[in-house]
């Protein structure tokens, strides 16, 4: 089974270089102060960016950000895709897709079955992939918690999906298993210190999907 992983929350040259090598496809980067993986500068984002070959998707992250923000983070070349991880509502993904062009990813926070009902419903129609995401945890994502796998499992979705939340090179096996994952994320489960990268967590998560 081929199982797509995204790497979210990279930083520095040397983690994005070790995710595109080790055969993700989708990459990261957060624009969110309040968390460590922030990327303040536009000059580094864009640098960042321009390592990624065009075979792998760019994702910016953004917590119910505003049209200016994400215009200045666009700007830089650095984003193929919006990943929207706060509350915005339907007619704010559907609204930020035709202003910028851009295939949009909805976080849908999930603390019980009835979140991946409610996801499902509202964002199904207008976001093209949706993520389900644990909903505890003090950041909108990146908190290494993972809620119970079995709320999807034999579920229909009908757009294609990451699982996220609590995801490393220990658990990714189990978690595509039980919930028949054909995504999956990871932030915080591949990181040697809170919102630091391990170029060697890295390489064992994608080794890990790899395997699947």
């Amino acid at each position: 089974m081929t199982v797509e992983a995204k790497i979210c929350g990279l930083s520095t040259p040397e983690t994005v270089d070790a995710a595109v090598e080790a055969g993700a496809g989708f990459v990261g980067f957060v624009t969110f102060p309040r968390s460590p993986r922030h990327v303040e500068s536009l000059d580094v984002l864009k640098a960042l960016g321009a390592r990624v070959p065009r075979t792998v998707v760019r994702v910016g992250l953004f917590v119910d950000a505003d049209d200016a923000l994400i215009e200045v983070r666009l700007a830089t070349g650095a984003i193929d895709m919006l990943q929207l991880h706060g509350a915005e509502t339907a007619e704010r993904v559907a609204a930020l897709k035709a202003r910028t062009g851009k295939p949009v990813i909805k976080a849908i926070k999930v603390a019980g079955p009835a979140d991946v009902e409610r996801g499902i419903e509202a964002y199904a129609g207008v976001a093209d992939r949706l993520m389900f995401d644990a909903a505890d945890g003090t950041l909108p994502g990146g908190n290494a918690k993972a809620f119970d796998w079995t709320f999807l499992s034999g579920r229909t979705v009908p757009r294609p999906w990451f699982l996220a939340g609590g995801l490393n090179p220990g658990n990714v096996a189990e978690a595509v298993r039980v919930t028949g994952a054909r995504a999956v994320d990871v932030s915080s489960g591949v990181e040697a210190t809170h919102g630091v990268k391990s170029v060697e967590l890295i390489r064992a998560f994608l080794g890990a999907v790899k395997a699947l």
